[in-house]
């Protein structure tokens, strides 16, 4: 198993994929990706119980749903070196006829997408269907979402919420992706999100903070939260992070949501970024 020096070098070569790609297509959304490398990373190098070879039904497996889409780059990287599909393939994103679509689908049968995602909100109900499915089979692993903060303004995500509280759907692990920040705007200035904690425990959830871009303590509450599992409770994680962390011109701000770098921004921003197990071909 990797140590977290290693997980964060992974971090950071997958920053220069999510560029890189973003860049060469001209489309497509950093911002989001470049906040999450190191969740991705955690998750699927060292957290949860896997098989590249993939199955759709993800039987005897944790199973992992991204609800909120656009931040594919991130999680294509992530697959590819955890060796779902050949890490040439990332130079192909958003390409015609390519299987790594601008948000994931799974008509391109692309190894770890079991649904298509990116209109927002529907990510929850679809993991608490799986999760319902493995507790009904017998199947004690565990449903692992990523959602988006400014995602929450769905409504369909509180119906998913009530719904997993009252049915004690308790092998899911629901981490939000609480950066602050938007397509227009900081969330409090498009629609303030409120008390994030005090909402998700009086919908009847378990309730964890984390640091989302200090790998050791993306570590520790990933790990807490697997302990919460199997208590009548379904857990959510309160994940703060930066838009566009590891970039210093992307860092903190929704003006790089959905925005790909010209030349120049793109060669700025990779040398601020260590090359560490080498790029993709181009």
């Amino acid at each position: 198993m990797a140590d977290i020096q290693e997980l964060e070098r992974m971090a950071s070569q997958v920053r220069r994929d999510i560029i890189r790609m973003v860049h060469k297509c001209q489309s497509g959304h950093p911002g989001g990706s470049l906040g999450c490398a190191e969740f991705f990373i955690a998750l699927y190098q060292k957290v949860m119980d896997h098989n590249p070879s993939f199955n759709m039904d993800g039987k005897d497996e944790d199973v992992f749903f991204l609800s909120n889409g656009h931040i594919s780059p991130v999680w294509y990287s992530v697959l590819a070196r955890s060796g779902y599909f050949p890490i040439e393939e990332l130079s192909s994103f958003r390409s015609i006829n390519s299987r790594l679509q601008g948000h994931p689908a799974t008509h391109e049968k692309l190894p770890g997408i079991r649904v298509a995602s990116g209109s927002l909100g529907q990510g929850l109900s679809v993991a608490l269907g799986m999760a319902l499915a493995k507790k009904m089979n017998g199947d004690n692993k565990i449903i692992y979402v990523l959602t988006g903060d400014g995602e929450l303004q769905e409504g369909q995500i509180w119906e998913a919420m009530m719904f997993a509280a009252h049915k004690k759907i308790d092998n899911i692990i629901v981490t939000v992706d609480w950066n602050g920040q938007q397509i227009d705007g900081p969330n409090d200035d498009v629609l303030s999100l409120g008390d994030l904690e005090a909402k998700w425990l009086s919908f009847g959830w378990d309730v964890l903070h984390m640091q989302g871009n200090d790998m050791t303590n993306v570590l520790e509450i990933l790990t807490e939260a697997k302990t919460k599992t199997g208590k009548n409770k379904p857990v959510a994680i309160l994940m703060k992070t930066d838009m566009g962390h590891g970039v210093d011109f992307m860092s903190g701000t929704h003006h790089w949501h959905g925005k790909p770098p010209n030349d120049e921004q793109k060669d700025i921003a990779l040398a601020q970024l260590e090359e560490t197990i080498g790029d993709y071909p181009l």
